[in-house]
C-alpha cells in the first residue's frame, strides 16, 4: 500500500459531526481558522465546514483537535455530501498546543500557495519547526519514494513501541498535498534511562519458549500449513521479565477470569443500536476537560462488568460455562469493553474473540463482536502434511534468522518507555517438508 493511502480515504468522506462555516463561530476557533489559513496559503479556499473532535493519548491524556474543511472558491454548489471535491483542504489543529494534526489535499491536488518544498532537507526543518522535534533524536526517515516520506518515532535512534509516524507528500511543483502525525512521541522523562544488555545467547531459553507451531493459513491458495516460527515479544533489559506484543495500543484493565455459571437463561438476546459519535462542545475543547475515557476502570465498575459479561454468556452460550476467559477491559467512545477469549485454542494466527460493548453509564451489555464467522471460513481450507520435523530440528533451521532489535516500549504499569529487545522472525520452517518461508511472501 502507498504511503498514506489509507488514511487519505478515510478523509475523503464526510465527517459525522460538523457545522457550516456561515453559522456563529467562537473568536477563539476564528484563531485557529485565521492560523490555518495563513500557513497554508489558503487564499483561494473558504471554509465550508468545522468540527470539534476528541482522542485520548497513550499517556491517558484527553486531546482536542478543530478540523476544517476548505473548499476551493470555484467550487461553489456541490451536491455530493458524502465525497469532498478534489483540491478540499481537510486541516485538523491541536486546540492547546495549536499545532498542525494533518493537513490533507483531496486527490492529491493542492490549489494553495503556502507550502512548497525543493528537497529533503527543507522537508525535515519544516517538520522540526512545525512539531517540535528533533531529527535523529525524535524521528528518523523509515521510507522515501517519489514525492512520498514516511517518518517514524525514535529516541537518539532506537525504535519505539508503539511509535510515532509523521507522513508527507508533495506533487510534481513540491507543493504540499498530504501531511499527518499520529501516535507517540515522547519526551525524555517519560523515558527510563538504561543501557542495553541483551543478546541472543543469554535469552535463549526465553527465545526457545516463543518457537512454537502454528497453523498459518494460505489464502490464496486455500489451505492451511503446519509451521514453526516466533511469536514476537518484547524482552525486558532485565533478562527475565517480557511485555507482550499487541498492535492495540490502548489501555486496558486487566481481569483475566474464566467465567463459570451454573444454570443457563433461556431467552434471546436483543442486541442495542451503538452510537459511535461524541458529540464535543466548545467549553469542553477550550476548557481541556478530560474525556471519561481517560479515567480508569473502578473496582465498582470491574465487578458489576463480571456481571454483566456472566449473564450474557448465561443467555447467548449457555453451554460455554467454563469455556470463557474474560481478559480485558476498557473504555471508547462512551462504551467499556469487554474482551473475552477461548480458554482452549487450536495453534493457529487467528484465535476465537469475544467483544461485548457494555454502556458505560448503565453498566448494560448492548451488542457483542463474535469473530467466530472469520474462523469458519478456514474450515473449508484444506490442511497440509501433518508436522514431520521436530522443533529442535526445525530451531536449529532458523535460528540465525531470528532477531533481538533494541527498542523502547511503553509499560502501561510504570507509565514510562522501558529498554527492551524485540525479539522476532521473518521467516518460519514448514513443519511437513522443512522449507523455509519468508512470511511476508505468505
Amino acid at each position: 500500500m502507498e504511503i498514506g493511502t489509507c488514511y487519505s480515504k478515510i478523509c475523503y468522506a464526510k465527517f459525522s459531526i460538523l457545522r457550516t462555516a456561515g453559522g456563529e463561530m467562537d473568536n477563539k476557533i476564528k484563531e485557529l481558522v485565521e492560523l490555518a489559513r495563513k500557513k497554508f496559503g489558503l487564499e483561494s479556499y473558504y471554509l465550508k465546514r468545522h468540527s470539534l473532535n476528541q482522542k485520548i493519548t497513550l499517556f491517558q491524556e484527553t486531546v482536542y483537535t478543530l478540523t476544517m474543511e476548505w473548499f476551493p472558491n470555484h467550487v461553489i454548489e456541490h451536491e455530493d455530501e458524502d465525497y469532498n471535491p478534489d483540491g478540499t483542504a481537510i486541516i485538523d489543529i491541536e486546540i492547546k498546543s495549536r499545532k498542525v494534526e494533518s493537513a490533507i489535499f483531496v486527490g492529491g491536488i493542492s490549489l494553495a500557495d503556502g507550502v512548497r518544498f525543493r528537497e529533503r532537507n527543507q522537508i525535515i526543518g519544516w517538520i522540526e519547526e512545525e512539531t517540535g522535534l528533533t531529527y535523529g533524536r525524535h524521528f528518523i526517515l523509515e521510507k522515501e519514494g517519489k514525492g512520498e516520506f514516511r517518518f517514524r518515532g525514535c529516541i537518539d535512534g532506537v525504535s519505539l513501541y508503539p511509535s510515532g509516524h509523521i507522513e508527507l507528500q508533495h506533487d510534481k511543483e513540491g507543493n504540499l498535498t498530504f501531511f499527518t502525525v499520529y501516535g507517540s512521541f515522547p519526551s525524555t522523562d517519560l523515558v527510563s534511562g538504561e543501557t542495553y544488555s541483551l543478546s541472543k545467547d543469554k535469552v535463549e531459553t526465553l527465545i526457545k519458549k516463543q518457537f512454537k507451531l502454528i497453523e498459518l493459513p494460505l489464502y490464496e491458495e486455500e489451505r492451511l500449513i503446519h509451521l514453526y516460527g516466533i511469536e514476537e515479544i518484547f524482552v525486558r533489559n532485565d533478562r527475565v521479565s517480557t511485555i507482550p506484543f499487541n498492535v492495540d495500543t490502548r489501555f486496558y484493565t486487566e481481569i483475566n477470569k474464566t467465567i463459570y455459571w451454573d444454570e443457563s437463561v433461556r431467552k434471546p438476546f436483543k442486541r442495542k443500536k451503538i452510537n459511535w459519535i461524541v458529540e464535543i462542545t466548545e467549553e469542553q475543547a477550550f476548557s481541556d476537560e478530560p474525556s471519561p475515557e481517560s479515567f480508569p476502570i473502578t473496582e465498582e465498575e470491574t465487578e458489576k462488568c463480571l456481571e454483566e459479561v456472566t449473564a450474557f454468556l448465561q443467555q447467548v452460550f449457555p453451554n460455554d460455562s467454563g469455556k470463557w476467559k474474560l481478559k480485558t477491559l476498557h473504555r471508547d467512545k462512551g462504551y467499556i469493553y469487554a474482551v473475552l477469549r477461548e480458554k482452549e485454542q487450536k495453534n493457529q494466527v487467528w484465535k476465537r474473540k469475544l467483544t461485548i460493548l457494555i454502556d458505560a453509564q448503565s453498566l448494560e451489555v448492548c451488542n457483542y463482536i463474535d469473530n467466530k464467522p472469520l474462523l469458519e471460513m478456514f474450515d473449508q481450507f484444506q490442511t497440509s502434511d501433518e508436522a514431520v520435523m521436530t522443533k529442535e530440528d526445525a530451531y536449529e533451521k532458523l535460528k540465525e534468522k531470528i532477531v533481538l532489535t533494541p527498542c523502547y516500549v511503553y509499560d502501561f504499569i510504570e507509565g514510562k518507555f522501558v529498554l527492551c529487545g524485540k525479539l522476532d522472525c521473518q521467516f518460519g520452517v514448514n513443519a511437513s517438508n522443512g522449507e523455509i518461508l519468508c512470511l511476508n511472501d505468505l
